[in-house]
């Protein structure tokens, strides 16, 4: 049969949806195969490594809106030869950590740090399959996991005039190794990777299938994905057989994976789908929307009768880890659009003044991101600004800050800017917001196009 009558032909447009449907199914997936292939490729890392700052990231670094003000810590690892140990060093007067352990969905399993299981005073984690039958010793904390590949991201907090480089250090105490070695532990392998360009951003390409072969081949089907398990196989992935699809199942992947994307860029920017407004009617200003019950039960992203694939799809398309709770730590603002309902774009300058009573306890920060990449724009000088950078910016009479965005910025202003470059949107962070309800009595002004 001719190639253009093979794409023509019902088989081939069933791939193509299959392939689609597949995408977005699998999104949260990738995005944690992701970082641990960057770990492979970029650092010469692999599963069971920390992998840490001694200062924030910068345009070299490609993450789902990561945020370029703390030194986080990091690392991927596999329970598929027998469970793990991660020893989380307790808090002390300078560092602290907030984070969060995920299975290779995404889903958070539980918090670590002061809001976390070990409330500040650091334990011994292990991680184990759900199925394990095995004896633990005393004196740990189990989690159970429903996958064998698994995430953390550790964000740290800095009291006492600590420094990032302090967070570094306090990073180079976490340790990980196998229960099997528990009574004598090999050393952690630490990665510096402020040097170096490490890049886990999901590509819309052949990759991303082979993305979802690697998480077919490493983890246990779970039941609820068998359907799409089984839906695969005409797209060449098949458990325990080596990824090699055909020039026509290759073609279908191409154009299904880009189908995926429009589909995901679309729901990003359609009110109500991924994000709902907070102050609705006065502001442009949007939080991240979650179906009800869902923050309650951990964000596993279902309940009794249905998996809600789109929703963890639109939220993975452009974030990465979830907390287990919803407690304080953070708070996110969404902007998309200026003070007349228009999109960001790179050719054009704004203005967005940050009041001086904004209700942060740690700091806030104000970060620009790709809206194709849902990254840091590559090569810009600054990625964000934030409270950290007061002594540096010009502020105003009634101690606000007039926050710039754009290739031109006012004369005398240029500290208060962060350039784009290419159309964009923002994430307002709040760290440590003074209340649950701080947006009752307090409200951020619209970004204006000058």
């Amino acid at each position: 049969m001719e190639q253009d009558t093979i794409e023509k032909s019902i088989g081939y447009q069933i791939m193509v949806q299959r392939a689609t449907q597949a995408a977005i199914w699998a999104m949260p997936g990738v995005a944690l195969v992701d970082f641990i292939k960057a770990t492979r490729r970029d650092l010469g890392g692999d599963y069971g490594d920390v992998l840490y700052l001694t200062k924030p990231f910068d345009s070299k670094h490609g993450f789902l809106t990561a945020n370029d003000v703390t030194a986080y810590a990091w690392s991927n690892i596999s329970i598929a030869n027998g469970p793990m140990i991660v020893d989380v060093p307790a808090a002390s007067d300078k560092v602290s950590y907030f984070g969060s352990f995920v299975n290779a969905w995404f889903q958070p399993i539980e918090d670590v740090g002061p809001a976390g299981a070990d409330k500040g005073k650091g334990a011994k984690y292990v991680l184990v399959a759900d199925t394990y039958d095995g004896a633990i010793p005393d004196g740990y904390i189990v989690l159970k996991f429903d996958t064998y590949d698994i995430g953390f991201a550790f964000r740290p907090r800095l009291y006492n005039g600590a420094t990032d480089v302090d967070a570094a250090e306090y990073a180079q105490t976490i340790k990980i190794y196998s229960l099997a070695e528990a009574s004598n532990p090999p050393p952690t392998k630490y990665i510096h990777v402020n040097p170096i360009a490490f890049n886990s951003l999901p590509t819309y390409d052949h990759t991303f299938f082979e993305d979802i072969d690697h998480l077919i081949q490493n983890n246990p089907v779970r039941k609820q994905d068998k359907v799409m398990v089984t839906l695969l196989e005409d797209l060449g992935i098949v458990k325990g057989k080596t990824f090699n699809p055909s020039e026509i199942q290759k073609k279908a992947i191409k154009e299904g994976t880009e189908l995926a994307w429009e589909t995901l860029q679309t729901n990003f920017f359609t009110p109500g789908k991924t994000m709902v407004p907070l102050w609705q009617g006065k502001t442009q200003w949007q939080v991240w929307k979650f179906r009800e019950g869902q923050p309650q039960l951990g964000f596993p992203f279902e309940n009794k009768e249905k998996i809600f694939i789109d929703d963890r799809a639109n939220l993975f398309f452009f974030i990465t880890y979830l907390p287990k709770y919803l407690g304080g730590g953070t708070f996110y603002l969404n902007g998309l659009k200026d003070s007349e309902g228009n999109l960001f774009n790179a050719k054009d300058t704004y203005k967005l003044n940050v009041p001086k009573d904004t209700p942060a306890n740690d700091f806030w920060s104000v970060i620009v991101y790709s809206n194709k990449t849902k990254g840091f724009i590559k090569n810009a000088p600054r990625l964000g600004l934030s409270s950290r950078n007061t002594d540096t910016m010009v502020a105003n009479d009634d101690g606000s800050y007039d926050i710039y965005f754009g290739p031109n910025p006012p004369k005398g202003k240029e500290a208060n800017c962060i350039p784009t470059g290419e159309d964009f949107f923002l994430l307002f962070r709040l760290y440590g917001p003074k209340t649950k309800d701080f947006y009752k009595t307090w409200m951020l002004g619209d970004v204006e196009k000058l």
